[in-house]
């Protein structure tokens, strides 16, 4: 997959099948939207073209609200695109000016003048333009001047997956992880460097990978214990989660660690690949480090358990 930080990179390609979106987690909604567009490609030979937007528009638009958290940051958005097998991906910047273009000054100058749109595949709820005033009707009013057609995915298909990004993020900071994951159609993740910790872990028999995230708009899912793969250099484990401020120890700051069972490698500073499974429990404070060990004895068992029986 080709990848292009700004529309004015992109030279426009033959028959290009384009569908427009925030797409944030890439979920089985969307997967619909996109299934489409790649058929469609492949029935003209012609190629896949998803154009999205970062920051994200809510971020331009609604500067004074910090609460906005995506499922994905850029780059793990752009990884499951590629994974099912898009073509070329367009992340144009997001600005107040690209906002307030009309709805056919944006169908004339974007979609067909830099991309060259023959087909474009949207739902049916899309908007654009100033305002968001710009809509499926308007693209089908000009899609005969300018050379396109236009395929809308229709309400009661995309309902019939009855997913959106608002429910997944819902159910995250819930810590409904198995509901989540059943919608997203994969485990919701999140990607980070692997940071020196206070190792109190180490010390009671549960070494932790301490997990920085980089990206402040990076939804993390509610406080707790959960069963997780890790990936570290294209290498798979086992292990289980944390998230919260360790009270036991009167932490203070929010933390993301993991123990990853059988392993003892040096990891400072790799990336790593985080993988939620299922929730084993509420973060709470144990009167003591001996009822904390026990404690996580049990959730281990807990972990092993959930991932042998989803294999």
């Amino acid at each position: 997959m080709k990848i292009y930080h700004h529309i004015d990179e992109f030279k426009p390609v033959k028959n290009a099948v384009v569908t427009i979106g925030t797409f944030d987690g890439v979920h089985l909604g969307h997967r619909k939207i996109l299934s489409r567009v790649k058929e469609l490609a492949e029935a003209s030979g012609g190629e896949t073209v998803v154009l999205t937007f970062f920051p994200h528009p809510r971020m331009i638009l609604r500067p004074e609200d910090e609460s906005i958290k995506l499922i994905n940051t850029i780059n793990e958005k752009a990884g499951l695109l590629e994974q099912l097998g898009i073509d070329h991906l367009i992340i144009t910047p997001f600005s107040r000016d690209f906002s307030n273009q009309s709805a056919e000054d944006y169908i004339r100058d974007v979609l067909v003048q830099k991309i060259g749109t023959k087909k474009i595949v949207i739902g049916y709820d899309h908007r654009f333009g100033k305002d968001r005033q710009g809509g499926l009707t308007d693209l089908q009013r000009l899609g005969p001047v300018y050379g396109f057609d236009v395929l809308e995915i229709p309400e009661q298909d995309i309902h019939a997956v009855a997913v959106s990004s608002t429910r997944i993020r819902a159910a995250l900071l819930n810590g409904e992880i198995d509901l989540a994951n059943e919608f997203l159609g994969y485990p919701f993740f999140i990607t980070g460097k692997v940071t020196r910790g206070d190792q109190i872990g180490r010390k009671i028999g549960y070494p932790t990978a301490n997990i920085l995230i980089e990206e402040n708009y990076k939804l993390i899912p509610s406080d707790g214990i959960f069963a997780a793969k890790v990936k570290i250099a294209d290498k798979g484990y086992t292990g289980m989660a944390y998230i919260g401020s360790r009270p036991t120890i009167s932490g203070i700051t929010r933390n993301i660690e993991v123990n990853i069972f059988d392993f003892d490698t040096e990891i400072y500073g790799q990336q790593i690949k985080l993988e939620f499974h299922h929730f084993i429990r509420n973060d709470i404070k144990f009167s003591s480090l001996e009822e904390l060990t026990t404690q996580l004895g049990k959730d281990k068992q807990d972990t092993v358990r959930l991932m042998d029986r989803s294999l």
